[in-house]
């Protein structure tokens, strides 16, 4: 496969830029959130970028008010789609948090298209913890794959290098 859509979710804190830097060592990645337009509207609101449960709470909710009103967030993720698909980029990571919206881009991605949870059981957070919808709903989507970030961070890029060499040599 030339090409692989990675849509990766996990709990706050368990390392999913981290294993998409170390996946950027190897290959040439593209790397965004469903969330990052949000983040331009909420910072004119007046968010400050600090991530407590108030303010999560707060993305989470104009994030959806904007996917209902014009689907500002999903418009954002098929553009960056686009660019990837005629770049020469060989992963694409997106980062979806709700898994109605999981599943709605994987099915515009189409078949080069693969969802996958990272879980680190020393920071995993107790369900319903952060107080919202996208965040709370992490483990309600049954993903293609999991990567258990549970080890040494100098270990870490070899362990994400395997994981996808195998997932990009055998999704065929």
């Amino acid at each position: 496969m030339d090409k692989l859509v990675v849509i990766i979710n996990g709990s706050g804190g368990v390392g999913k830029d981290t294993v998409c830097d170390a996946a950027a060592a190897f290959w040439k990645t593209r790397n965004i959130s469903s969330i990052t337009p949000i983040l331009r509207v909420a910072v004119s609101a007046g968010w400050d970028g600090v991530k407590t449960p108030a303010s999560r709470r707060f993305l989470s909710e104009l994030k959806q008010s904007c996917t209902e009103f014009n689907d500002f967030p999903f418009r954002y993720c098929t553009e960056q789609l686009a660019a990837f698909r005629e770049s020469d980029e060989q992963l694409m990571f997106v980062h979806i948090r709700e898994p109605e919206e999981i599943a709605r881009f994987r099915e515009a991605a189409g078949e080069d298209c693969r969802t996958l949870l990272v879980t680190r059981p020393a920071m995993e957070q107790a369900r319903g913890a952060l107080g919202n919808r996208s965040d709370d709903g992490v483990s309600e989507y049954a993903y293609d794959r999991i990567f258990v970030n549970d080890g040494p961070l100098d270990e870490l890029p070899d362990k994400v290098h395997r994981f996808f060499a195998d997932w990009l040599n055998n999704a065929q």
